[in-house]
C-alpha cells in the first residue's frame, strides 16, 4: 500500500527459494527500497537476478575494515599469537572443525534428516546401494563443511544452475575427499551430482533444497558463533561475512569492489554496525592500529601477562582467554566492569572451548570473572593499559572518520546504527542495544548547525563532535545532491604517487565530488612526504573545512591542512 519506504528481509538463505521469494515481493511492493540480509563472504557477490537493491552491508564493512588494517602487522599478529597460546593459526582448518562438531551437535536432526532422504536417493540406484547410513551421515556431514559460502542456489523447478554453483559444489567436493580419504569417493561425487542437478529425480529434488537451507546455519553457528570466538588473532577482523585468516586486502580490491557495486548494486546498503556486528566500527577502528604497531603489541601482551600471573586461578585465565580480554579491553576502553564481565561470559560460552551456553563451567567462569575484577583494580595494568590505548587513541580516532567518510560517500545507500553518530565502542549483542542518549546527539547536532569553525569541532574530538560532523556534512550534500551519489552515478578510482602512495584512499563520485581519506595513520605519522594525487581541474570546496583547493597536481598533504578526512565539491565556474 505504500506505507513502508523499504523493506529488509532477515537470512534470506534460510528460505527455500530465495530468488522467487524476492520476486514475489517485488511484485507486491514494486517501489519499495529492498535488501537482504545477505552473508557474503570475501570474493562472492549477490546475485544480480534477484530484484532487490542489494545486501543489508556487511560485505562493504568487511571490505572497509580489511582496507584499514595492514596486511604485514598482520603476518606478524600471527606469529604472536601462535606463540602466546598455542592455538591453531589456519583459520580455515578451525572453521572447518567447528563446523563439524555443530553438525553432530546442535543441527544434529537435520543431518539425521538428509541422510535418511539420500539413503533412499541411494536405494533407488542400483549402483549406489552399497552405501550405508552411517557412511552417508559422515559424507554428508563433510560436504557440508566444505562449502566455502552459505549456500548454493540451484532450482531443479527452473532448471537453474549457474556455473559459480557447479564450482562451490565441486570445490567442496573435492575438499571433503582430501579431509576424509576413508570415505568412498564414489559416494562424494555422488552427493555432488545430485546438488549440481547432474542426477535428477523427486527425491533428489526435495534432498538438495533442504542441503541448501541446511548449510548455511551450518556456516553461521559453526563460524560465526564459534570460531570466530576462537580465534583472536586480531578480533577486530572477526565479523559476519569476514573470513578472520585474511591479511587485508589493497587498494586495488577496494576500488574494484565499489566499482562492481556502482555497476550493478548502486543503491545496496552500506553500513559499519548493525545489531549483529561482533564490535561497534569505532572498536575495530581501533584495533585496526594493532596491526601497524605488531612488535608494541607482543611487547606489551608479554608484560601484562607476566603481572598478572598472581591474579589466575590455577591455569583460568587460558592464554587464548587472556588474549582475547586484553584486546577487547584496548578496542573498548574504557568500559565498566558489568560490561566487561557480561562479554567476557558470553564469549567464552560461544567459543565452547572451556565453558558453554548448554553446559556451563561455573568453576571456570568464576575464575574468569575473579581474574577480570582483580586486573580491572591493578592500578599498575589499568595505567599500563590507558597508555597503550592513548598512543592508539587519535590514530583508531582517524580510521573511524575515514571509514565513516567512505561509508557516506561510497557507492550505496548508507546505514547509521543507533548510537554510532559519535563514538560508539560498544561490544556484541546485547551491549550494542543499550539505550543510547538521543538528547546529546540532539544538542550536538543543533550547535552545528548553529555554526562552528572545523578547530572547535576539532577541539571537541573527545566528545565524538568530528564523527558528527562527517555524518551530517555527508547527508546533507546527499540530501542537496542526490544524483551524485545515486544509480546513474560514476564511481572512479583515484591514486596517488610517491612513497605513501598506499596510504592515500581516495575517489571521485562522477566530475562533482572527490574523497580522500588516510589508512594506516600510526605508520604515516602525518607525513605524507612528497606523495601527490591529481585532482581534475576546477575550483573545489572542501565540505568538512569550507577552504578551497584548485585542482591540478597536488600534494597530499594539503587535502588535510585542518581535517583529518576530505570531502570536496566541485564549485560553479
Amino acid at each position: 500500500k505504500g506505507v513502508l519506504d523499504g523493506v529488509r528481509v532477515d537470512h534470506p538463505d534460510g528460505l527455500r527459494d530465495p530468488q522467487q521469494y524476492c520476486e514475489r515481493l517485488r511484485i507486491q511492493a514494486p517501489d519499495a527500497w529492498i535488501v537482504g540480509e545477505k552473508i557474503l563472504q570475501p570474493g562472492e557477490f549477490l546475485r544480480e537476478n534477484w530484484p532487490i537493491e542489494g545486501t543489508s552491508g556487511y560485505d562493504f564493512l568487511n571490505v572497509c575494515n580489511n582496507l584499514m588494517v595492514h596486511g604485514n602487522g598482520l603476518k606478524e599478529l600471527t606469529g604472536i599469537y601462535g606463540e602466546f597460546t598455542g592455538e591453531p593459526i589456519e583459520f580455515e582448518a578451525l572453521a572447518h572443525e567447528k563446523k563439524l562438531n555443530v553438525e553432530q551437535e546442535a543441527l544434529g536432526s537435520d543431518v539425521n534428516r538428509l541422510t535418511s532422504l539420500f539413503v533412499e536417493i541411494c536405494e533407488n540406484n542400483r549402483d549406489r546401494r552399497d552405501y550405508t547410513r552411517a557412511e552417508i551421515r559422515r559424507a554428508l556431514r563433510e560436504v557440508a563443511a566444505c562449502f566455502s559460502v552459505y549456500r548454493t542456489y540451484v532450482v531443479p523447478a527452473r532448471d537453474q544452475v549457474v556455473d559459480e554453483d557447479r564450482s562451490r559444489i565441486d570445490e567442496a567436493v573435492t575438499c571433503a575427499k582430501m579431509q576424509r580419504q576413508d570415505l568412498e569417493p564414489g559416494l562424494l561425487d555422488f552427493v555432488g551430482d545430485v546438488l549440481a542437478l547432474r542426477s535428477r529425480g523427486g527425491l533428489e529434488t526435495e534432498f538438495l533444497l533442504r542441503f541448501q537451507q541446511f548449510t548455511s546455519p551450518v556456516m553461521a553457528k559453526g563460524v560465526e558463533d564459534t570460531a570466530f570466538y576462537c580465534f583472536n588473532r586480531m578480533i577486530g577482523m572477526n565479523e559476519v561475512g569476514s573470513d578472520p585468516g585474511r591479511n587485508g586486502i589493497t587498494l586495488d580490491e577496494f576500488h574494484g569492489y565499489c566499482t562492481k557495486m556502482q555497476a550493478t548494486h548502486p543503491l545496496t546498503m552500506t553500513t559499519l554496525s548493525t545489531h549483529d556486528t561482533k564490535r561497534a566500527d569505532d572498536v575495530r577502528a581501533r584495533l585496526a592500529v594493532i596491526t601497524e604497531i605488531p612488535g608494541r603489541w607482543k611487547t606489551a601482551l608479554s608484560r601484562w601477562s607476566r603481572a598478572n600471573a598472581l591474579f589466575r586461578t590455577g591455569k583460568v585465565p587460558d592464554r587464548n582467554t587472556e588474549y582475547l580480554l586484553y584486546q577487547t579491553m584496548i578496542g573498548a576502553w574504557p568500559v565498566t566492569k558489568d560490561r566487561l564481565i557480561a562479554y567476557m561470559e558470553k564469549a567464552t560460552r560461544e567459543a565452547k572451548q572451556q565453558t558453554k551456553w548448554t553446559q556451563n563451567n561455573g568453576e571456570f567462569e568464576e575464575a574468569l570473572r575473579n581474574f577480570t575484577e582483580r586486573i580491572l583494580h591493578s592500578h599498575w595494568f589499568v595505567t599500563e593499559l590507558e597508555n597503550f590505548v592513548g598512543r592508539i587513541l587519535n590514530a583508531g580516532r582517524i580510521n573511524s572518520l575515514a571509514q565513516t567518510l567512505l561509508k557516506y560517500t561510497a557507492p550505496g545507500v548508507p546505514d547509521t546504527y543507533q548510537g554510532s553518530e559519535l563514538w560508539d565502542l560498544s561490544l556484541v549483542d546485547p551491549d550494542n542495544r543499550r539505550a543510547v542518549d538521543y538528547d546529546v546527539r540532539a544538542k550536538l547536532l543543533s550547535e552545528l548547525d548553529g555554526g562552528m569553525d572545523v578547530q572547535q569541532i576539532i577541539e571537541r574530538m573527545d566528545n565524538g563532535l568530528p564523527k558528527l560532523w562527517v555524518a551530517h556534512t555527508a547527508l546533507c550534500l546527499r540530501r542537496e545532491h542526490p544524483e551524485w551519489f545515486g544509480a546513474e552515478a560514476a564511481y572512479i578510482a583515484v591514486t596517488a604517487d610517491g612513497s605513501k602512495s598506499d596510504h592515500l584512499v581516495g575517489f571521485l563520485r562522477g566530475d562533482s565530488v572527490a574523497v580522500f581519506v588516510p589508512r594506516w595513520p600510526m605508520k604515516l605519522g602525518g607525513n605524507w612526504a612528497s606523495t601527490t594525487v591529481n585532482l581534475p581541474h576546477g575550483k573545489w570546496k572542501n565540505r568538512l573545512t569550507h577552504e578551497i583547493v584548485m585542482g591540478g597536481r597536488l600534494r597530499v598533504q594539503t587535502l588535510f591542512p585542518r581535517f583529518p578526512v576530505a570531502l570536496l565539491t566541485r564549485e560553479a565556474e
